[in-house]
């Protein structure tokens, strides 16, 4: 039986590559893509469309539906929607940051919610949530969009507890610096900001940096494949990274001290 994979954000970057991928390994893959160009790509290949809002659960439940309808079952729910913005605490309006967490945190966990019932009705099932290395580690300006990919690996790490007795596995996918625009959009937004002058100086080397070289990570195909690794694998890890600087930086902070580690951080900023 052909599994059926329901994953969100696919219009572009890690999600499109990812439900190419799985529907050129013939999954049954539903994927949710709010940009026209990438929704008609997927229904082209041979995967189903979906239109779904990280902030609207009436557009969550309607596609969770949808599957279930159409297939009776789903088997993989690859949560990858998110949205990232930077700036300094001081200067971020709590309004925006409550956006970030809504799309990152609590809309994946209401799309789970709505899931969880049909795998524990199959017995079996795997989530896959997508974090970052930014979930474990950080980098001034970041403070809200780190601390809603932390949120994400400990949200998962509790979820994996109470999903292990109904069959249903749960993994964190953390990407490094991946060539999708995304963070290159992200730190932009840094410039949206009202200043209050404080941290122009630390603003303006980012920004500048950012201009200069924008994203110049790993191909989106990277995640793809380590997501296919890690569906294909018996006894999957937790979690999985891969992309530009992962590693290193992961190692890093797993054995520097703190204080080390933020003057390694700190020293790319003078």
């Amino acid at each position: 039986m052909k599994k059926v994979i329901l994953i969100t954000g696919a219009s572009s970057g890690i999600g499109l590559a990812t439900a190419r991928q799985l529907i050129s390994e013939d999954y049954v893959v539903y994927a949710s893509a709010r940009k026209n160009d990438a929704y008609h790509e997927i229904k082209d290949k041979g995967g189903f469309p979906l239109r779904v809002a990280m902030e609207d659960e009436v557009t969550m439940k309607a596609a969770v539906d949808e599957v279930i309808k159409d297939q009776g079952r789903i088997d993989v729910l690859f949560n990858h929607a998110g949205w990232g913005h930077y700036g300094p605490i001081e200067e971020m309006p709590l309004e925006t940051a409550r956006t970030l967490f809504e799309i990152n945190l609590f809309g994946l966990a209401r799309l789970t919610q709505l899931v969880i019932p049909h795998m524990r009705k199959q017995k079996s099932g795997t989530i896959m949530n997508t974090s970052s290395i930014g979930g474990k580690v950080y980098f001034p300006l970041g403070a809200w969009y780190h601390a809603s990919k932390h949120a994400i690996e400990g949200w998962s790490d509790c979820l994996r507890l109470e999903m292990k007795p109904h069959g249903i596995r749960v993994i964190i996918i953390e990407p490094g610096i991946i060539d999708t625009g995304f963070n290159e959009a992200m730190i932009g937004r840094i410039a949206d900001l009202k200043s209050t002058g404080a941290y122009d100086r630390i603003k303006n080397i980012m920004l500048s940096r950012n201009e200069r070289t924008g994203d110049r990570g790993s191909s989106p195909e990277v995640i793809a494949n380590l997501v296919s690794k890690a569906l294909r694998a018996k006894r999957p890890k937790t979690r999985y990274h891969a992309g530009k600087i992962s590693t290193s930086i992961l190692l890093a902070r797993q054995y520097l001290p703190d204080k080390l580690f933020d003057r390694l951080i700190l020293s790319r900023f003078k």
